[in-house]
């Protein structure tokens, strides 16, 4: 059976590991992080969980503000009319390869959903266009999730990424 709890601090070198799995597999996050630590774990983050599975992690997912980069709740925002700060960025959601097909995305991202309107904000995520995110976009879909629009997103100089931006029912 699979438990959603908490991160704790102690949980983040099991998280890195699952998400180098991730990385090596799925090729997400698309740019491996300088600083893996902090990006899984920013400071600014709201909340976090880990999935376990036979007593191991298996999956994470982190609830953010709006960042000045997040597109998708200034889609939301005008597509409603409300406040950008209205809203809150569902992220860092993965799964370990070998334990996909329990319902452990589904989990995490319900958790997070539930989190964000406890906080009176509404859940919105973005995701990078490629054909590793299939899977994870047809998820979000499956879970009621809007797409709001397919934009293009420069994150460098040099790369600029199609991503797919979502909001909660």
């Amino acid at each position: 059976m699979c438990d959603v709890r908490r991160r704790g601090e102690d949980d983040l070198d099991d998280c890195l590991q699952v998400l180098a799995e991730v990385h090596k597999v799925d090729g997400y996050p698309v740019n491996w992080p300088v600083g893996p630590v902090d990006w899984l774990a920013g400071p600014t983050q709201l909340a976090a969980w880990v999935a376990e599975l036979d007593g191991r992690i298996v999956g994470h997912a982190a609830l953010a503000p709006a960042g000045a980069e997040d597109v998708a709740p200034v889609l939301w925002s005008s597509r409603t009319g409300t406040a950008v700060a209205d809203t809150a960025v569902l992220s860092r959601l993965f799964v370990a390869p070998s334990a996909r097909g329990h319902g452990i995305g589904g989990l995490l991202m319900s958790q997070a959903a539930r989190e964000a309107r406890e906080r009176g904000l509404h859940p919105v995520l973005d995701v990078v266009a490629a054909d590793s995110a299939a899977a994870a976009a047809a998820l979000y879909e499956r879970f009621g999730w809007n797409l709001l629009a397919v934009v293009d997103q420069r994150w460098s100089p040099d790369q600029t990424v199609k991503v797919h931006c979502y909001a909660a029912p």
